[in-house]
């Protein structure tokens, strides 16, 4: 049987925690990646999403971004390495310790927005995020985008790699995600971004803009939270990968078969 995780960035709209939005989508997830500082989120807003996510057994990640609450994390910042070092491992480690106060672990980490568009092809931005992730703790997963160096470069620093593709974003040509200043960036109907879950889970691809196949042989899914209907995808996506005998299996319960180590 096939197995994959299906993730969502969480703890980044305190108002989609406080209306019951975030923990709508809880049921259809095995794993979040919670904001932890950055581009969004606090103490508060990281408290109360590990909260939820552990009534609903969800694996827990940090989810690091640029320090740039004003553009939600969304546009390249030029900074050197070892800010985003510092940076990513204070997320990390202030998501650590809310998570420990309610009980719970940070199992992987996953970088937010900019941060991850530049990973994906610079190595020294994603030397710099590892950096960080290692001054914490190297015994957790790190999630990157599929196909691209940044896995290799998290793998060369000795981590556990999860790579992932995306039910809910469109991808261009050369397996890049799709800029947000495009109107199709996203994909806001459910049923299509369910196929499209289907497709990255049983055949490891998806349709790129231009009509191309290109390989996305990844581990994990992503459906973000703050996309217009997230509860909704997540269902169809959830509801779709089930009835294809899809088994959806948290990060942490995949064996290292699965994994890209």
């Amino acid at each position: 049987m096939k197995r994959i995780d299906l993730n969502c960035d969480m703890g980044e709209l305190p108002e989609a925690i406080t209306d019951g939005t975030q923990e709508s989508l809880m049921p259809s997830l095995t794993s979040v990646n919670i904001a932890c500082g950055g581009h969004a989120g606090d103490s508060r807003t990281m408290k109360a999403t590990v909260e939820q996510a552990l009534r609903w057994k969800l694996d827990i990640g940090a989810h690091p971004g640029y320090p740039d609450r004003a553009n939600f994390g969304r546009i390249e910042l030029k900074l050197p390495p070892e800010m985003i070092s510092d940076s990513v491992f204070e997320q990390v480690q202030a998501l650590a310790e809310v998570a420990a106060e309610c009980g719970a672990i940070v199992t992987h980490v996953k970088p937010h927005g900019a941060l991850y568009n530049q990973a994906a092809a610079n190595r020294v931005v994603a030397q710099a995020i590892a950096d960080g992730v290692a001054r914490w703790n190297r015994d957790v997963a790190l999630v990157g985008l599929a196909g691209s160096l940044m896995l290799d470069v998290f793998r060369d620093a000795g981590f556990r790699v999860f790579a992932e593709a995306f039910a809910d974003r469109r991808y261009e040509a050369d397996g890049t995600l799709r800029s947000r200043r495009f109107e199709d960036a996203l994909i806001r109907d459910a049923a299509e971004a369910g196929q499209q879950a289907l497709r990255i889970a049983e055949r490891r691809t998806v349709i790129a803009c231009d009509g191309s196949e290109i390989v996305a042989n990844a581990q994990t899914i992503c459906i973000h939270g703050d996309t217009p209907g997230a509860p909704a995808i997540a269902a169809a996506v959830a509801k779709t990968l089930r009835q294809a005998s899809v088994a959806l299996t948290a990060l942490s319960r995949l064996s290292r078969n699965d994994s890209n180590t």
